[in-house]
């Protein structure tokens, strides 16, 4: 079925801008961003300094290799990030409990002195703060009203969520491929058991969770009360070893033991020579299409439920996806099969209606095909503007050749922060980069970038928050491909200054995004 171009096409037309800053980058005293006072003062800064959006990383709970792109689910939320002073207030626990859990690493300073290290340390997170919940836990009273609302209301992924997390727990932390066989093929008696036997665990990964959606709404509201949106991030796939694998196998391609077929990942390109081997279990798309998508549906209703516009990662992927053979060590032997196409989009526009807020990231080896797709949906892509300057005029990523429905970023988490891209330029395109921002120097690298960002026709400009603080690769949030000290930035609290603000504000008006 041809869908009509206008059938998608976004309706605010309006020139705005926002930042990207994951909520695990917020600062705080407890080892990690949460949804606490940090948060509520980081959006403060964004309406005083004339922005409009706070992008974020995707929520979910993270597992093996702290990335939110690998979540034990697509619908839980991570209970690293609630909120402890909350709790304290709430007399769910005290002070002493929540400083003696030792949530941070310390490092040395010039002076001598011993202070808290900015970056989060996932694994004393894991062994610290988690036992806090379990106390907090433990002193709730579980017949609350609003807690068995909660419940209810979230009956549809949060029973096998919590129930997943508690066998889990039962079993030393393994992948559910791993467990006994009638668990791992959720036959009804073992399921029945489990339910019994870790009926308390299973009721406590529930509280985590009314804990996490309960302070991230009250949140997300303060943030819309003064014209801030959200933009969250959904990744395409979900992990293998999550709930939504487990309890929906026939959602994905998987044989007879719940293994994949294939994985997902991309080819070589510019992130990674020899690709990017995610391992997620592929897709079922013949049974999605014949279950009317009610999945994907499910999942983006959830999503408008938690943010105000939602990024979908490697958008691509729905028009033809690269699958590799389960096994594989790299990304570099795969092959390109189709996808659902407009049929997926044609669904969700049936019952969610034509103008859903979505961002497409259509980064990588993008095709005709795909540039059709996107045009199709009418969704706005991204634009990059550190991958516009190779010298080519006809650069996809170059101002001068944007459209206005698109996003434009200086660079993404994914991307080298604008200060150490530009350190690491070979001359030959550190000349172009010169000659096109017309700079002598490169000392204000990033605020030029940011200029042409703003000053571009895209309605939309984005900047991470490293690049408006003018960071180096120590503070670059990811690297493809790689395991070890991803995702651990943090923000500093003396980072968000007067003057910082003043200066985004004023840049903000002059390119007229206010």
């Amino acid at each position: 079925m041809r869908i009509p171009k206008a059938m998608f096409l976004p309706t605010d037309k309006n020139r705005e801008s926002g930042v990207l800053l994951a909520v695990s980058s917020l600062p705080g005293k407890y080892g990690i961003g949460t949804f606490g006072k940090e948060a509520y003062d980081f959006v403060d800064f964004l309406a005083r300094s004339g922005q409009r959006y706070w992008q974020i990383l995707p929520l979910g709970p993270t597992g093996y290799g702290d990335s939110p792109y690998q979540s034990f689910s697509t619908f839980a939320g991570n209970p690293y990030y609630i909120d402890l002073e909350t709790l304290i207030s709430e007399k769910l626990l005290t002070k002493k409990e929540c400083s003696a859990a030792k949530l941070f690493d310390t490092v040395v300073g010039e002076d001598g002195i011993k202070r808290p290290s900015s970056k989060v340390n996932y694994e004393k997170i894991y062994f610290g703060k988690l036992p806090l919940l379990k106390k907090a836990f433990g002193r709730f009273d579980t017949k609350n009203k609003d807690f068995q609302a909660f419940l209810k209301a979230e009956k549809f992924w949060l029973d096998d969520y919590a129930l997943y997390m508690a066998i889990k727990d039962e079993m030393g932390g393994i992948s559910f491929l791993e467990w006994d066989h009638d668990l791992k093929v959720g036959k009804k008696t073992a399921i029945a058991a489990a339910k019994s036997r870790l009926k308390d665990e299973i009721l406590y990964y529930s509280f985590l969770q009314y804990l996490f959606f309960r302070q991230w709404v009250k949140l997300k509201k303060y943030a819309n009360d003064r014209d801030i949106k959200i933009i969250g991030d959904i990744p395409i796939y979900v992990a293998l070893d999550s709930a939504d694998t487990w309890r929906n196998p026939k959602l994905f391609q998987l044989d007879k033991d719940l293994n994949p077929v294939n994985v997902a990942g991309c080819p070589p390109d510019y992130f990674a020579k020899t690709g990017q081997l995610w391992g997620n279990p592929l897709y079922d798309w013949n049974y999605h299409e014949d279950t009317g998508y009610q999945w994907w549906i499910a999942r983006i209703k959830q999503c408008f439920r938690l943010y105000d516009v939602v990024r979908i990662d490697h958008f691509r992927g729905f028009e033809s996806f690269y699958a590799i053979p389960y096994g594989n060590k790299t990304a570099e032997i795969g092959q390109w099969v189709r996808g659902p196409g407009i049929s997926l989009f044609t669904a969700i526009a049936r019952e969610l209606g034509s103008h859903q807020p979505i961002i497409a990231e259509d980064l990588g080896f993008v095709t005709d095909p795909v540039r059709s797709l996107i045009d199709a949906t009418g969704y706005p892509g991204m634009k990059i503007l550190e991958f516009a300057f190779d010298g080519n005029p006809e650069n996809d990523y170059l101002p001068f050749n944007l459209g206005r429905n698109c996003v434009i970023y200086t660079g993404t988490h994914d991307n080298e922060t604008v200060v150490g891209w530009y350190k690491g330029l070979s001359p030959k395109y550190r000349k172009v980069v010169k000659e096109y921002l017309n700079i002598r120097s490169g000392r204000e690298i990033h605020w030029e970038m940011i200029r042409y960002a703003f000053a571009s026709v895209a309605n939309t400009a984005i900047i991470p928050m490293q690049d408006l603080l003018g960071l180096d690769n120590e503070a670059r949030m990811n690297i493809p491909s790689t395991l070890g000290n991803n995702w651990v930035w943090r923000m500093k609290e003396e980072d968000l200054t007067d003057a910082l603000s003043e200066k985004l504000f004023n840049m903000t008006k002059i390119y007229g995004r206010l």
